[in-house]
């Protein structure tokens, strides 16, 4: 959620914020004049609290307080009267403010590129080169399917479109590519945890994703009448809000926490787009990385997030690229992102794998995750940071092309085969 006090200090450098995003600004004016009536309001009524007292104070001090309390009594009453009156409406304020804050996205960092959608985007650096084949690559879903390791038509009978059944070999390398996710997480100081996939509308609005942008969301009913649960889109819905409400030590931050579970959206705006394969999905697994961690030191957090999540890949023997993203393709939570993306040599294209964001004190706001520096000091937000590390699914579909071979069958990257259990997956389906 925007800093209040921000917008009251520089309403332009907010306008401006908001405009290189591709929105309005106008939500400034009205910010600003609910604010100017919440003031005016509190204003009110601290007046009239004082007029009261000082009618308290006449009776105090009068030589026949019975006279004089039976002369001023009404005019307290009628005091009280407004002075409820008036208190009654600052909540209102505070709602509708509250409001209109939770629909502004986060403002974006000063080394945001402008630009209204990826085609503004900023190539920052590239490991790699692609690799030649001396026949034509084909695409993952293509191998997938005559390697007997996909089964779409299945999966769409159980479903419905954008799921996939995995079999065999193919079930076992995605989970040994979890694996490879997770201990590589661990060696670089993660703690992995295993948390709720079904959140309540508390976590879900506490780390951004509700807002009137959000159509991605699968929500049911709970057990309470009127209780809300969803689906998570990311880990990074329950790992962020983890200390939802806390106020942590200094010496705590950074925490770095990573969970695998499956992910859930409806991908709704998407008709059209990467409906073959597992790219754009209802239903995935991703292991995500995310930071709490300190205001001062969140952009240096930032790149080694990003390194963290590249480095799979370095490890997977993939080429990929780590793009900056653009005013209007960063996301409303995020001050500033990177993608990595992935060369699929089957599409001739780098391919989103990983999105590595930094939220400043955005979502902290929201979730009220604090610290003190010294136990005596004064709370601060903390800033939060994600990443995938990584999309399992859309690796899995990246190393099928990548290592795909010309009789048909696929080899295993040598960082997979010790989780893998298998170096090869021969063309009749067999592993090796």
């Amino acid at each position: 959620m925007l800093n209040l006090d921000l917008l009251r200090r520089e309403p332009d450098h907010v306008r401006v914020a908001a405009r290189r995003r591709g929105g309005g600004a106008e939500f400034v004016d009205r910010i600003l004049e609910l604010d100017r009536e919440r003031r005016a309001a509190i204003t009110a009524a601290e007046s009239l609290k004082a007029e009261k007292n000082a009618l308290t104070a006449q009776i105090a001090k009068a030589a026949d307080k019975k006279a004089a309390a039976a002369e001023l009594r009404p005019k307290i009453a009628e005091l009280d009267a407004r002075i409820e009156t008036a208190g009654e409406g600052v909540p209102r304020y505070d709602e509708r403010i509250d409001a209109e804050l939770s629909e502004i996205p986060n403002l974006l960092d000063g080394s945001v590129p402008d630009g209204d959608d990826e085609h503004s985007n900023v190539q920052v650096r590239t490991w790699g080169e692609p690799r030649r084949f001396d026949f034509e690559a084909k695409p993952h879903w293509e191998i997938g399917e005559r390697l007997g390791i996909f089964d779409f038509e299945r999966a769409t009978r159980l479903a419905g479109s954008r799921f996939v059944v995995l079999r065999g070999a193919g079930a076992r390398l995605s989970r040994a590519i979890a694996q490879f996710f997770l201990d590589r997480a661990a060696r670089n100081g993660y703690t992995e945890l295993n948390v709720p996939v079904l959140v309540n509308r508390a976590t879900m609005w506490s780390t951004g994703q509700l807002t009137k942008f959000s159509d991605q969301m699968y929500a049911f009913e709970g057990d309470a009448p009127g209780e809300e649960l969803y689906l998570i889109p990311t880990s990074e819905v329950p790992l962020t809000a983890m200390h939802r409400e806390e106020i942590l030590r200094g010496e705590e931050l950074p925490l770095r926490y990573t969970a695998y579970t499956p992910c859930f959206r409806k991908e709704a705006g998407a008709a059209g787009r990467d409906t073959r394969g597992l790219i754009r999905m209802h239903q995935f697994e991703k292991v995500e990385l995310v930071w709490l961690t300190t205001p001062e030191r969140s952009m240096d957090d930032h790149e080694t997030l990003t390194r963290n999540a590249a480095g799979l890949y370095e490890e997977l023997g993939i080429p990929y690229r780590v793009m900056l993203l653009c005013a209007g393709d960063t996301s409303f939570n995020s001050a500033k992102t990177y993608d990595v993306e992935a060369w699929f040599p089957g599409a001739g294209a780098y391919r989103e794998i990983s999105s590595c964001s930094n939220c400043t004190d955005f979502q902290a706001r929201r979730t009220q995750i604090r610290f003190r520096r010294e136990p005596a000091s004064k709370p601060e937000l903390v800033h939060t940071l994600n990443g995938s590390g990584g999309a399992v699914g859309r690796t899995l579909a990246a190393v099928i092309e990548s290592y795909q071979r010309a009789d048909g069958g696929l080899t295993i990257p040598d960082a997979l085969q010790p989780f893998a259990g298998f170096s090869s997956i021969e063309p009749d389906g067999s592993t090796r």
